[in-house]
Parts: C-alpha cells; sequence; structure tokens
C-alpha cells in the first residue's frame, strides 16, 4: 500500500508564493496519476491539479490556471504543486492523492491514497 507525505505549506501575504511537496513510498503498481486536492473550511474538498505518472494531460482547477504549476519527480517519487500570485481564498488544507481508479481526475472518490495534508493560510 502507498503512502503519501506532504510538506511545504505555511502563512504568506496576498499575492505571495509556495511550494508544496508531496513524497510516495510503498507500492507504485497503481500510481498513474497524482492529484492535489484541497479542502477550506465547511466547504467540500475540490480539485487543484492533477498530472499522469506517464503519458496525458496535466489538469488544472479554472481558479488556480495561470497561478499554479504541478509538476513530478519521478526519480524522487515526488510531485510538487507551486503556487504563485496567491490569494485568500486559496486558503485551505492541501492534500496529495493517488492511486487513481475512476474517470474524472478531480473527482475524490477517484483516489484511494491520501496523505495528510499540509495547511495554506493567504492573509490580505
Amino acid at each position: 500500500q502507498e503512502q503519501l507525505v506532504e510538506s511545504g505549506g505555511g502563512s504568506v501575504q496576498d499575492g505571495g508564493s509556495l511550494r508544496l511537496s508531496c513524497v510516495a513510498s510503498g507500492d507504485p503498481s497503481r500510481r498513474i496519476r497524482m492529484a492535489w486536492f484541497r479542502q477550506a473550511p465547511g466547504k467540500e474538498r475540490e480539485g487543484v491539479a492533477s498530472i499522469p505518472i506517464g503519458y496525458g494531460s496535466t489538469n488544472y482547477a479554472d481558479s488556480v490556471k495561470g497561478r499554479f504549476t504541478i509538476s513530478l519527480n519521478n526519480a524522487k517519487n515526488t510531485v510538487y504543486l507551486q503556487m504563485n500570485s496567491l490569494k485568500p481564498e486559496d486558503t485551505a488544507m492541501y492534500y496529495c492523492a493517488t492511486d487513481f481508479t475512476g474517470v474524472g481526475v478531480f473527482v475524490p472518490d477517484n483516489y484511494v491514497t491520501w496523505g495528510r495534508g499540509t495547511r495554506v493560510t493567504v492573509s490580505s
């Protein structure tokens, strides 16, 4: 079974940047796609960005396009989320997910393995 550990969260001012990291360990046999989700207090978990391990397309939520970039270092089993031009509405707990089994890349139920999250706070 896979395990995911996120890091890189923190508190920044409006317009600031952060880079999140997620290290995967364990059985990689179902690791065909990795994704970042976020959940703000009182809101549902939403997909932010997703990237295939091999061939395929990278996907972004409309709210982060042009500001966030997802990337993958296969040698390090690590997926990154570079977040620029952060806004207060980006404040949330950010989760890494893998072991994708469904069709919709931003459907939380389509991912089997999740990390514990890293908190991002953006102040105005």
